[in-house]
Protein backbone atom coordinates (compact mmCIF):
# COMPACT_ATOMS: atom_id res chain seq x y z
CA UNK A 1 0.00 0.00 0.00
CA UNK A 2 2.71 1.96 0.94
CA UNK A 3 4.28 1.42 -2.38
CA UNK A 4 1.53 2.21 -4.24
CA UNK A 5 0.88 5.13 -2.45
CA UNK A 6 4.19 6.22 -3.12
CA UNK A 7 4.05 5.83 -6.93
CA UNK A 8 0.85 7.77 -6.68
CA UNK A 9 2.24 10.56 -5.51
CA UNK A 10 5.18 10.67 -7.08
CA UNK A 11 3.36 10.82 -10.81
CA UNK A 12 1.97 14.52 -10.05
CA UNK A 13 5.44 15.57 -9.54
CA UNK A 14 6.84 13.54 -12.33
CA UNK A 15 3.66 15.52 -14.55
CA UNK A 16 4.77 18.48 -12.37
CA UNK A 17 8.31 19.22 -13.20
CA UNK A 18 7.62 18.41 -16.76
CA UNK A 19 5.29 20.83 -17.05
CA UNK A 20 8.08 23.38 -15.52
CA UNK A 21 10.74 22.06 -17.53
CA UNK A 22 8.04 22.70 -21.02
CA UNK A 23 7.48 26.48 -19.18
CA UNK A 24 10.87 27.70 -18.23
CA UNK A 25 11.94 28.49 -21.94
CA UNK A 26 8.19 30.53 -21.80
CA UNK A 27 9.10 32.40 -18.76
CA UNK A 28 12.88 32.76 -19.96
CA UNK A 29 11.55 35.07 -23.35
CA UNK A 30 8.78 36.79 -21.18
CA UNK A 31 11.61 38.00 -19.12
CA UNK A 32 13.11 38.99 -21.91
CA UNK A 33 10.32 40.65 -23.33
CA UNK A 34 10.11 42.45 -20.14
CA UNK A 35 13.39 43.70 -19.59
CA UNK A 36 14.58 44.62 -23.47
CA UNK A 37 11.42 44.69 -25.14
CA UNK A 38 8.99 42.86 -27.07
CA UNK A 39 9.65 44.55 -29.85
CA UNK A 40 13.77 43.36 -29.52
CA UNK A 41 12.84 40.54 -28.82
CA UNK A 42 10.63 40.05 -32.49
CA UNK A 43 12.93 41.21 -34.34
CA UNK A 44 16.23 39.16 -33.26
CA UNK A 45 13.92 36.49 -34.06
CA UNK A 46 13.61 37.32 -37.56
CA UNK A 47 16.30 38.54 -38.55
CA UNK A 48 18.46 35.65 -36.91
CA UNK A 49 15.66 32.87 -37.30
CA UNK A 50 14.55 33.77 -40.80
CA UNK A 51 17.43 35.34 -42.36
CA UNK A 52 20.69 33.85 -40.99
CA UNK A 53 19.20 30.46 -39.78
CA UNK A 54 16.77 29.17 -42.49
CA UNK A 55 18.39 30.54 -45.34
CA UNK A 56 21.88 30.44 -44.25
CA UNK A 57 21.20 26.30 -43.68
CA UNK A 58 19.48 26.05 -46.66
CA UNK A 59 21.65 28.27 -48.98
CA UNK A 60 24.63 25.85 -47.73
CA UNK A 61 23.00 22.79 -48.69
CA UNK A 62 21.95 24.32 -52.63
CA UNK A 63 24.62 25.88 -53.07
CA UNK A 64 26.98 22.79 -52.30
CA UNK A 65 24.48 21.20 -54.51
CA UNK A 66 24.64 24.12 -57.12
CA UNK A 67 28.75 24.61 -57.70
CA UNK A 68 28.93 20.56 -57.93
CA UNK A 69 26.19 19.94 -60.38
CA UNK A 70 25.22 22.38 -62.40
CA UNK A 71 28.99 24.34 -62.72
CA UNK A 72 30.85 21.46 -62.03
CA UNK A 73 33.88 22.93 -60.53
CA UNK A 74 36.87 21.42 -58.49
CA UNK A 75 36.24 21.54 -54.74
CA UNK A 76 39.04 24.02 -54.28
CA UNK A 77 37.78 26.19 -57.41
CA UNK A 78 34.64 26.22 -55.15
CA UNK A 79 36.34 27.02 -52.05
CA UNK A 80 38.70 30.19 -53.49
CA UNK A 81 34.80 31.45 -54.70
CA UNK A 82 33.64 30.91 -51.06
CA UNK A 83 36.24 33.98 -50.14
CA UNK A 84 33.75 36.28 -52.46
CA UNK A 85 30.86 35.46 -50.78
CA UNK A 86 32.27 36.28 -47.03
CA UNK A 87 33.54 39.76 -48.51
CA UNK A 88 30.11 41.00 -47.53
CA UNK A 89 30.65 40.76 -44.11
CA UNK A 90 33.83 41.68 -43.71
CA UNK A 91 32.90 45.23 -45.02
CA UNK A 92 30.17 45.13 -42.08
CA UNK A 93 32.11 48.31 -40.79
CA UNK A 94 30.67 49.93 -44.08
CA UNK A 95 27.28 48.95 -43.76
CA UNK A 96 27.37 50.36 -39.62
CA UNK A 97 28.29 53.35 -40.63
CA UNK A 98 25.68 53.26 -43.40
CA UNK A 99 23.21 52.71 -40.81
CA UNK A 100 24.09 54.78 -37.94
CA UNK A 101 24.74 57.97 -39.85
CA UNK A 102 23.65 58.28 -43.42
CA UNK A 103 19.90 58.41 -43.20
CA UNK A 104 17.49 57.92 -46.00
CA UNK A 105 14.50 61.06 -46.21
CA UNK A 106 15.24 61.15 -42.31
CA UNK A 107 15.10 57.45 -41.82
CA UNK A 108 18.43 55.15 -40.67
CA UNK A 109 16.21 51.97 -40.33
CA UNK A 110 13.76 51.68 -43.12
CA UNK A 111 15.06 52.51 -46.25
CA UNK A 112 18.03 49.40 -45.48
CA UNK A 113 16.11 47.20 -45.09
CA UNK A 114 13.62 47.57 -47.65
CA UNK A 115 16.99 48.10 -49.62
CA UNK A 116 18.85 45.08 -48.79
CA UNK A 117 15.32 42.90 -49.16
CA UNK A 118 15.19 43.95 -52.83
CA UNK A 119 18.83 43.41 -53.33
CA UNK A 120 18.18 39.41 -51.76
CA UNK A 121 15.18 39.19 -54.03
CA UNK A 122 16.41 40.28 -57.10
CA UNK A 123 19.90 37.95 -56.84
CA UNK A 124 18.23 34.42 -56.09
CA UNK A 125 15.76 35.48 -58.76
CA UNK A 126 18.54 35.77 -61.20
CA UNK A 127 20.27 33.05 -60.06
CA UNK A 128 16.98 30.28 -59.90
CA UNK A 129 16.09 30.94 -63.04
CA UNK A 130 19.03 32.03 -65.34
CA UNK A 131 21.74 29.71 -66.74
CA UNK A 132 24.63 31.37 -65.56
CA UNK A 133 28.17 31.66 -65.86
CA UNK A 134 30.42 31.27 -62.81
CA UNK A 135 31.22 35.08 -62.73
CA UNK A 136 27.83 35.90 -63.29
CA UNK A 137 26.69 33.06 -60.45
CA UNK A 138 29.08 34.43 -58.15
CA UNK A 139 28.01 37.86 -58.42
CA UNK A 140 24.43 36.77 -57.66
CA UNK A 141 25.59 34.86 -54.43
CA UNK A 142 27.93 37.75 -53.18
CA UNK A 143 24.58 40.18 -53.60
CA UNK A 144 22.57 37.67 -51.33
CA UNK A 145 25.02 37.70 -48.89
CA UNK A 146 24.95 41.42 -48.55
CA UNK A 147 21.50 41.67 -48.40
CA UNK A 148 21.66 39.56 -45.19
CA UNK A 149 24.82 41.40 -44.11
CA UNK A 150 23.36 44.69 -44.05
CA UNK A 151 20.09 43.10 -42.47
CA UNK A 152 22.42 41.96 -39.57
CA UNK A 153 23.90 45.38 -39.04
CA UNK A 154 20.73 46.89 -37.67
CA UNK A 155 20.13 44.12 -35.06
CA UNK A 156 23.55 43.78 -33.89
CA UNK A 157 23.93 47.36 -33.40
CA UNK A 158 20.28 46.88 -31.28
CA UNK A 159 22.21 43.50 -29.25
CA UNK A 160 25.32 45.40 -28.55
CA UNK A 161 23.66 48.73 -26.91
CA UNK A 162 20.91 46.27 -24.67
CA UNK A 163 24.22 44.52 -23.51
CA UNK A 164 26.04 47.61 -22.69
CA UNK A 165 22.92 48.89 -21.39
CA UNK A 166 21.76 45.60 -19.21
CA UNK A 167 25.12 43.34 -19.06
CA UNK A 168 24.07 40.89 -16.74
CA UNK A 169 21.40 39.61 -19.53
CA UNK A 170 24.52 39.68 -22.52
CA UNK A 171 24.53 36.00 -22.56
CA UNK A 172 21.16 35.04 -22.60
CA UNK A 173 20.48 38.10 -25.47
CA UNK A 174 23.20 35.74 -27.62
CA UNK A 175 21.33 32.78 -26.30
CA UNK A 176 18.65 34.66 -27.63
CA UNK A 177 19.52 35.00 -30.94
CA UNK A 178 21.70 31.38 -31.56
CA UNK A 179 18.41 29.64 -30.24
CA UNK A 180 16.60 31.81 -32.90
CA UNK A 181 19.37 30.40 -35.41
CA UNK A 182 19.80 26.86 -34.46
CA UNK A 183 15.84 26.73 -34.77
CA UNK A 184 15.67 28.56 -38.36
CA UNK A 185 18.97 26.14 -38.91
CA UNK A 186 17.09 23.08 -38.38
CA UNK A 187 14.15 24.11 -40.62
CA UNK A 188 16.04 24.74 -43.70
CA UNK A 189 18.20 21.97 -43.34
CA UNK A 190 15.47 19.16 -43.00
CA UNK A 191 13.67 20.94 -45.71
CA UNK A 192 16.74 21.13 -48.27
CA UNK A 193 17.91 18.19 -49.69
CA UNK A 194 13.93 17.37 -50.75
CA UNK A 195 14.28 20.58 -52.40
CA UNK A 196 17.57 19.92 -53.55
CA UNK A 197 16.16 15.99 -54.82
CA UNK A 198 12.42 17.44 -56.62
CA UNK A 199 13.29 20.72 -58.12
CA UNK A 200 17.15 20.51 -58.92
CA UNK A 201 20.39 22.65 -56.83
CA UNK A 202 19.14 25.80 -59.15
CA UNK A 203 15.55 25.71 -58.69
CA UNK A 204 15.96 24.89 -55.15
CA UNK A 205 17.20 28.42 -54.43
CA UNK A 206 14.33 30.24 -55.30
CA UNK A 207 12.88 28.78 -51.93
CA UNK A 208 15.47 31.73 -50.69
CA UNK A 209 13.28 34.61 -51.91
CA UNK A 210 11.29 34.32 -49.28
CA UNK A 211 13.78 35.73 -46.10
CA UNK A 212 14.56 38.78 -48.08
CA UNK A 213 10.65 39.26 -48.80
CA UNK A 214 10.13 39.14 -45.13
CA UNK A 215 12.86 41.79 -44.98
CA UNK A 216 11.22 44.56 -47.25
CA UNK A 217 7.69 43.62 -45.08
CA UNK A 218 9.33 44.41 -42.66
CA UNK A 219 11.44 47.40 -43.78
CA UNK A 220 7.82 49.27 -44.44
CA UNK A 221 6.26 48.33 -40.83
CA UNK A 222 9.18 48.54 -38.83
CA UNK A 223 8.38 52.16 -36.29
CA UNK A 224 11.09 54.71 -36.05
CA UNK A 225 10.84 58.15 -35.82
CA UNK A 226 11.45 60.77 -38.37
CA UNK A 227 14.38 62.92 -38.37
CA UNK A 228 14.37 66.56 -38.98
CA UNK A 229 17.74 68.06 -39.29
CA UNK A 230 18.96 71.16 -41.14
CA UNK A 231 22.81 70.91 -42.33
CA UNK A 232 22.43 67.41 -42.71
CA UNK A 233 25.76 66.70 -45.05
CA UNK A 234 27.13 68.50 -42.28
CA UNK A 235 26.04 66.42 -39.18
CA UNK A 236 26.72 63.64 -40.90
CA UNK A 237 30.46 63.64 -42.01
CA UNK A 238 31.40 65.28 -38.45
CA UNK A 239 28.87 61.98 -37.22
CA UNK A 240 31.52 59.99 -39.67
CA UNK A 241 34.40 61.60 -38.78
CA UNK A 242 33.60 61.36 -34.58
CA UNK A 243 32.97 57.25 -35.36
CA UNK A 244 36.17 56.87 -36.87
CA UNK A 245 38.14 58.49 -34.12
CA UNK A 246 35.91 56.60 -31.46
CA UNK A 247 36.76 53.57 -32.96
CA UNK A 248 40.77 53.95 -33.65
CA UNK A 249 40.51 54.97 -29.62
CA UNK A 250 38.81 51.94 -28.73
CA UNK A 251 40.66 49.57 -30.78
CA UNK A 252 44.28 50.88 -29.15
CA UNK A 253 43.15 49.79 -25.72
CA UNK A 254 45.09 46.44 -24.84
CA UNK A 255 41.86 45.14 -23.46
CA UNK A 256 40.15 45.43 -26.82
CA UNK A 257 42.95 44.79 -28.91
CA UNK A 258 43.86 41.51 -27.34
CA UNK A 259 40.45 39.83 -27.12
CA UNK A 260 39.48 40.54 -31.14
CA UNK A 261 43.44 39.21 -31.97
CA UNK A 262 42.92 36.26 -30.09
CA UNK A 263 39.25 35.37 -31.77
CA UNK A 264 40.80 36.25 -35.43
CA UNK A 265 43.50 34.01 -34.88
CA UNK A 266 41.14 31.21 -33.53
CA UNK A 267 38.56 31.18 -36.52
CA UNK A 268 42.02 31.98 -39.07
CA UNK A 269 43.85 28.50 -37.95
CA UNK A 270 40.24 26.84 -38.29
CA UNK A 271 41.25 26.15 -41.93
CA UNK A 272 37.92 25.12 -44.08
CA UNK A 273 38.21 21.53 -46.05
CA UNK A 274 34.47 21.19 -46.17
CA UNK A 275 34.04 21.48 -49.80
CA UNK A 276 36.70 18.96 -50.29
CA UNK A 277 34.76 16.43 -47.80
CA UNK A 278 31.49 17.15 -49.47
CA UNK A 279 32.69 16.31 -52.81
CA UNK A 280 33.72 13.39 -50.96
CA UNK A 281 30.58 11.62 -48.85
CA UNK A 282 28.37 13.05 -52.14
CA UNK A 283 30.66 10.84 -54.82
CA UNK A 284 28.52 7.51 -55.25
CA UNK A 285 31.58 5.71 -56.50
CA UNK A 286 32.76 2.89 -54.13
CA UNK A 287 34.32 2.97 -51.36
CA UNK A 288 32.98 6.60 -51.24
CA UNK A 289 29.79 7.11 -48.93
CA UNK A 290 27.31 8.31 -51.28
CA UNK A 291 25.27 9.57 -49.14
CA UNK A 292 21.98 10.96 -51.24
CA UNK A 293 20.31 14.77 -50.95
CA UNK A 294 17.77 13.87 -48.55
CA UNK A 295 20.46 12.76 -46.01
CA UNK A 296 23.09 15.26 -46.76
CA UNK A 297 20.59 17.71 -45.70
CA UNK A 298 18.93 15.58 -42.81
CA UNK A 299 22.25 15.21 -41.19
CA UNK A 300 22.67 18.81 -40.92
CA UNK A 301 18.90 18.71 -39.68
CA UNK A 302 20.10 16.65 -37.08
CA UNK A 303 23.13 19.19 -36.28
CA UNK A 304 21.11 22.06 -36.12
CA UNK A 305 19.53 20.24 -33.38
CA UNK A 306 22.52 19.57 -31.84
CA UNK A 307 23.55 22.86 -31.88
CA UNK A 308 20.29 23.88 -29.60
CA UNK A 309 21.69 22.00 -27.45
CA UNK A 310 24.82 23.10 -27.32
CA UNK A 311 22.89 26.51 -26.30
CA UNK A 312 20.67 25.36 -23.73
CA UNK A 313 24.87 23.42 -22.25
CA UNK A 314 26.03 27.12 -22.42
CA UNK A 315 23.17 28.75 -21.34
CA UNK A 316 22.05 26.34 -18.14
CA UNK A 317 26.06 25.87 -17.45
CA UNK A 318 28.58 27.95 -19.01
CA UNK A 319 27.48 31.79 -18.99
CA UNK A 320 29.08 31.95 -15.26
CA UNK A 321 32.40 31.01 -16.16
CA UNK A 322 35.29 33.28 -16.96
CA UNK A 323 35.98 34.09 -20.34
CA UNK A 324 39.64 32.27 -20.22
CA UNK A 325 38.77 29.13 -19.21
CA UNK A 326 35.63 28.71 -21.08
CA UNK A 327 37.67 29.53 -24.60
CA UNK A 328 40.56 27.36 -23.61
CA UNK A 329 38.49 23.99 -23.37
CA UNK A 330 36.05 24.78 -25.96
CA UNK A 331 39.17 25.29 -28.20
CA UNK A 332 40.40 22.25 -26.89
CA UNK A 333 37.61 20.51 -27.70
CA UNK A 334 37.50 22.45 -31.22
CA UNK A 335 40.25 20.71 -31.86
CA UNK A 336 39.78 17.07 -30.28
CA UNK A 337 36.57 16.64 -32.30
CA UNK A 338 38.16 17.22 -35.59
CA UNK A 339 39.42 13.49 -35.17
CA UNK A 340 36.21 12.49 -35.76
CA UNK A 341 36.30 13.71 -39.02
CA UNK A 342 39.73 12.00 -39.88
CA UNK A 343 38.18 8.91 -38.48
CA UNK A 344 35.59 9.07 -40.71
CA UNK A 345 37.93 10.10 -44.00
CA UNK A 346 40.05 7.23 -43.43
CA UNK A 347 37.07 4.46 -43.17
CA UNK A 348 38.26 3.34 -39.63
CA UNK A 349 34.65 3.75 -38.54
CA UNK A 350 33.73 0.84 -40.55
CA UNK A 351 36.84 -1.08 -38.66
CA UNK A 352 35.00 -0.77 -35.58
CA UNK A 353 31.75 -1.69 -37.20
CA UNK A 354 29.89 1.77 -37.29
CA UNK A 355 28.36 2.43 -40.31
CA UNK A 356 28.72 5.68 -42.50
CA UNK A 357 25.44 6.90 -41.80
CA UNK A 358 25.41 6.59 -37.51
CA UNK A 359 28.89 7.83 -37.77
CA UNK A 360 28.27 11.13 -39.97
CA UNK A 361 25.42 11.85 -37.85
CA UNK A 362 27.50 11.78 -34.41
CA UNK A 363 30.46 13.49 -36.09
CA UNK A 364 27.90 16.26 -36.77
CA UNK A 365 26.06 16.38 -33.40
CA UNK A 366 29.51 16.65 -31.55
CA UNK A 367 31.06 19.42 -33.70
CA UNK A 368 27.79 21.62 -33.93
CA UNK A 369 27.75 21.02 -30.04
CA UNK A 370 31.30 22.40 -29.47
CA UNK A 371 31.62 25.06 -32.59
CA UNK A 372 28.25 26.47 -30.56
CA UNK A 373 30.19 26.38 -27.13
CA UNK A 374 33.11 27.59 -28.25
CA UNK A 375 31.41 30.90 -30.41
CA UNK A 376 29.23 31.71 -28.01
CA UNK A 377 31.35 33.12 -25.78
CA UNK A 378 33.12 35.13 -28.72
CA UNK A 379 30.11 36.63 -29.18
CA UNK A 380 29.40 37.69 -25.66
CA UNK A 381 33.26 39.03 -25.59
CA UNK A 382 32.44 41.12 -29.01
CA UNK A 383 29.24 42.70 -27.19
CA UNK A 384 31.46 43.64 -24.29
CA UNK A 385 34.21 45.41 -26.16
CA UNK A 386 31.98 48.13 -27.58
CA UNK A 387 31.93 51.45 -26.35
CA UNK A 388 28.65 53.25 -25.28
CA UNK A 389 26.95 55.67 -28.54
CA UNK A 390 28.89 53.50 -31.34
CA UNK A 391 27.61 50.24 -30.34
CA UNK A 392 26.63 49.28 -33.97
CA UNK A 393 29.50 50.87 -36.00
CA UNK A 394 32.16 49.23 -33.34
CA UNK A 395 30.70 45.95 -33.10
CA UNK A 396 30.47 45.40 -36.91
CA UNK A 397 33.74 46.14 -36.41
CA UNK A 398 34.41 43.60 -34.51
CA UNK A 399 32.34 41.19 -36.70
CA UNK A 400 34.56 42.36 -39.74
CA UNK A 401 37.41 40.90 -37.69
CA UNK A 402 35.75 37.61 -36.98
CA UNK A 403 34.60 37.22 -40.72
CA UNK A 404 38.17 37.95 -42.26
CA UNK A 405 39.16 35.35 -39.91
CA UNK A 406 37.13 32.87 -41.47
CA UNK A 407 37.52 34.75 -44.91
CA UNK A 408 41.40 33.82 -44.01
CA UNK A 409 40.38 30.24 -42.87
CA UNK A 410 38.56 29.82 -46.46
CA UNK A 411 41.63 30.60 -48.44
CA UNK A 412 44.19 28.42 -46.41
CA UNK A 413 41.65 25.01 -47.00
CA UNK A 414 41.63 25.78 -50.33
CA UNK A 415 45.39 26.19 -50.94
CA UNK A 416 45.68 22.86 -48.60
CA UNK A 417 43.32 21.00 -50.83
CA UNK A 418 45.20 22.39 -54.27
CA UNK A 419 48.29 21.49 -53.11
CA UNK A 420 47.24 18.00 -51.78
CA UNK A 421 45.48 17.65 -55.48
CA UNK A 422 41.68 17.07 -53.82
CA UNK A 423 39.85 17.41 -56.76
CA UNK A 424 36.20 15.89 -57.49
CA UNK A 425 37.42 12.19 -58.08
CA UNK A 426 41.15 12.29 -56.13
CA UNK A 427 40.26 11.90 -52.33
CA UNK A 428 43.55 10.21 -51.39
CA UNK A 429 45.34 13.21 -49.64
CA UNK A 430 41.47 14.48 -48.19
CA UNK A 431 42.87 12.73 -44.46
CA UNK A 432 45.82 14.81 -44.63
CA UNK A 433 44.00 18.03 -45.04
CA UNK A 434 41.76 16.99 -41.85
CA UNK A 435 44.86 16.08 -40.29
CA UNK A 436 46.54 19.46 -41.01
CA UNK A 437 43.30 21.49 -40.06
CA UNK A 438 43.05 19.49 -36.62
CA UNK A 439 46.52 20.39 -35.47
CA UNK A 440 46.25 24.20 -36.29
CA UNK A 441 42.88 24.33 -34.60
CA UNK A 442 44.95 23.04 -31.57
CA UNK A 443 47.90 25.26 -31.92
CA UNK A 444 45.31 28.54 -31.68
CA UNK A 445 45.39 27.69 -27.79
CA UNK A 446 48.88 29.24 -27.72
CA UNK A 447 47.62 32.44 -27.46
CA UNK A 448 45.02 31.93 -25.24
CA UNK A 449 46.43 34.28 -22.92
CA UNK A 450 45.19 37.14 -24.77
CA UNK A 451 41.58 36.48 -23.50
CA UNK A 452 40.60 38.71 -20.30
CA UNK A 453 40.13 36.07 -16.85
CA UNK A 454 36.67 38.30 -16.15
CA UNK A 455 33.72 36.69 -15.69
CA UNK A 456 31.13 37.14 -18.70
CA UNK A 457 29.16 39.31 -16.89
CA UNK A 458 32.05 41.92 -16.01
CA UNK A 459 31.94 45.20 -17.22
CA UNK A 460 35.63 45.24 -19.66
CA UNK A 461 35.94 48.74 -20.86
CA UNK A 462 38.03 51.41 -18.79
CA UNK A 463 36.35 54.21 -17.06
CA UNK A 464 37.51 56.81 -19.70
CA UNK A 465 35.99 54.71 -22.53
CA UNK A 466 32.52 54.80 -20.89
CA UNK A 467 32.41 58.27 -19.67
CA UNK A 468 30.19 60.99 -22.07
CA UNK A 469 33.28 62.61 -22.93
CA UNK A 470 34.53 59.71 -25.07
CA UNK A 471 34.47 59.91 -28.72
CA UNK A 472 32.41 57.03 -29.29
CA UNK A 473 30.19 58.33 -26.47
CA UNK A 474 29.68 62.01 -28.14
CA UNK A 475 28.58 60.04 -31.33
CA UNK A 476 25.67 58.21 -29.73
CA UNK A 477 24.42 61.67 -27.84
CA UNK A 478 23.69 63.75 -30.31
CA UNK A 479 20.30 61.81 -30.86
CA UNK A 480 18.91 58.75 -29.33
CA UNK A 481 18.53 55.71 -31.13
CA UNK A 482 14.85 54.57 -31.31
CA UNK A 483 13.77 51.61 -33.17
CA UNK A 484 11.06 49.52 -32.84
CA UNK A 485 9.00 46.66 -34.56
CA UNK A 486 5.63 48.19 -34.68
CA UNK A 487 2.56 45.81 -34.78
CA UNK A 488 1.78 44.08 -37.59
CA UNK A 489 -1.66 43.55 -36.69
CA UNK A 490 -2.75 47.13 -36.29
CA UNK A 491 0.22 49.37 -37.57
CA UNK A 492 -0.70 52.59 -39.19
CA UNK A 493 1.55 55.19 -41.31
CA UNK A 494 0.41 58.15 -40.26
CA UNK A 495 4.03 59.02 -38.82
CA UNK A 496 5.35 58.53 -42.95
Amino acid sequence: AMGADGLAGSAPERGGGWAEAALEPVRWVRMLCRELGATFVAGVVLVYGLNQGFAGSFFRVASDYYWKDVQRVQPATVQFLSIFFHVPWVLKPLWGVMTDVFPVRGYRRRPYFVFSGMLGMFSTAILASVGLSVTSAVVCFVGISTAVAIADVTIDACIAKNSIDKPALAPDMQSLCAFSSSLGALIGYATSGMFVHHLGAQGALGVMALPPTMLVFLGFYIYELKMYQHNMKEKVLNKVTVAVKGMVQTIKYPVVWKPSLYMFLSLALSISTHEGQFYWYTNKEPPNPGFSQEFVGMVHAVGAVASMVGVLIYHKNLKDYPFRSILFFAQLLHGASGLLDLTFVLRWNLALGVPDAVFVTLEECVSRVVGRVRLMPMMVLSTKLCPPGAEGTFFALLMCIDSLGMLVAKTGGAFVLRALHVTRTDFSNLWLAVLLRNLLRLSALGAIFLVPTADQTDVLLPQDLLSSGSPAAAAGDEEERLLQLGKLTSHTDDDV
